[in-house]
């Protein structure tokens, strides 16, 4: 895990491209879905769905990878690509970070 949540050049590049507003919304969007995207997680690891937990762990790795945040990326990355976990730890560690990202980006957007 790096020390940073978030890449800030890769963000402020981001906002560059896209305008500030624009990734404002982006920002909130995922703060939005992310909670779903987690239950979605947990809800497949429990009905053993190792396409469906895939597929939730790719969007949250598109999510973070488009803001920079490098380690939360790469963890959702590994879950991905890894079939399903023996047990929620992942997912957990997986969350975590986010809180840590979203705190980020929040504070990002607010200049």
């Amino acid at each position: 895990m790096t020390s940073t949540a978030i890449d800030l050049a890769v963000f402020a590049e981001l906002q560059a491209s896209a305008g500030e507003d624009f990734v404002a919304e982006l920002v909130d969007t995922f703060h939005d879905e992310a909670p779903q995207m987690f239950a979605e997680l947990r809800a497949a690891l429990q009905e053993g769905s190792a396409e469906r937990l895939r597929r939730a762990a790719h969007s949250l790795k598109s999510n973070a990878q488009t803001f920079g945040a490098t380690a939360l990326g790469a963890m959702a990355r590994e879950l991905e690509l890894g079939g399903l976990p023996p047990d929620a730890a992942p997912i957990d560690a997986l969350q975590t970070e986010y809180v840590r990202v979203a705190a980020a980006l929040k504070r990002a957007c607010n200049g």
